[in-house]
């Protein structure tokens, strides 16, 4: 009897386990998977869609003007130097605007004052970026050109922006390993930065 007591309670902590695995892969967009396809309306009031870039290589960076994570990456241009660089290999970049209290007249604003050249897409409703399980400002998500995610995390290994060596940009990593041709050797991380400002959950 104590035998199968044992082994039923083993039972339900291995039920248990699976239903939270599944639970927390319904909240995040895993890699090797297909990238949720969205519309959104850029600041230029531009309807984008995921499919309208079919065939290409895309990043998603998730972004919040009042971040100081996402003002440092500005300032010091890591969003605008990488896409720039890409762009000419056919990279598509868009930022994605999650916060509940942004609309388009406001990322205008904030792609005029920063010099953005790509879209920044206005989600404030939150249904793209909880699609995605998008967690901070920046996530950053790659999508190889057969519309798959391949890495998913932070832009890079310095979340305080004060290491002297030693630095890697993930995004660039996996961009350059998708365009060879090759796996992504690491394709997740843990993204750094502010909290998704979404729209608090009505009571």
């Amino acid at each position: 009897m104590k035998a199968f007591q044992v082994l039923a309670a083993a039972v339900v902590a291995v039920v248990t386990l699976g239903l939270y695995g599944l639970r927390a892969q319904a909240q995040n967009a895993p890699v090797q998977k297909p990238a949720p396809d969205f519309t959104l309306m850029d600041q230029k009031g531009n309807t984008v869609k995921l499919s309208d870039f079919k065939g290409k290589v895309v990043v998603l960076e998730w972004t919040n003007t009042d971040c100081p994570f996402v003002q440092r990456h500005y300032k010091a241009g890591t969003m605008a130097t990488l896409a720039k660089i890409y762009a000419p290999r056919g990279v598509v970049w868009l930022a994605i605007n999650s916060s509940y209290s942004m609309n388009q007249e406001k990322n205008a604003v904030w792609a005029e004052k920063q010099q953005i050249a790509y879209p920044v897409l206005d989600d404030h409703a939150g249904t793209v970026g909880k699609a995605y399980g998008a967690k901070s400002t920046p996530h950053m998500f790659v999508i190889d050109a057969a519309g798959n995610i391949v890495y998913q995390g932070a832009i890079d290994n310095d979340a305080s922006g004060e290491r002297k060596e030693g630095v890697v940009n993930y995004v660039a990593q996996a961009l350059n390993e998708v365009l060879a041709g090759k796996p992504v050797s690491i394709p997740e991380t843990k993204s750094y930065g502010c909290s998704v400002k979404y729209a608090p959950a009505a009571t």
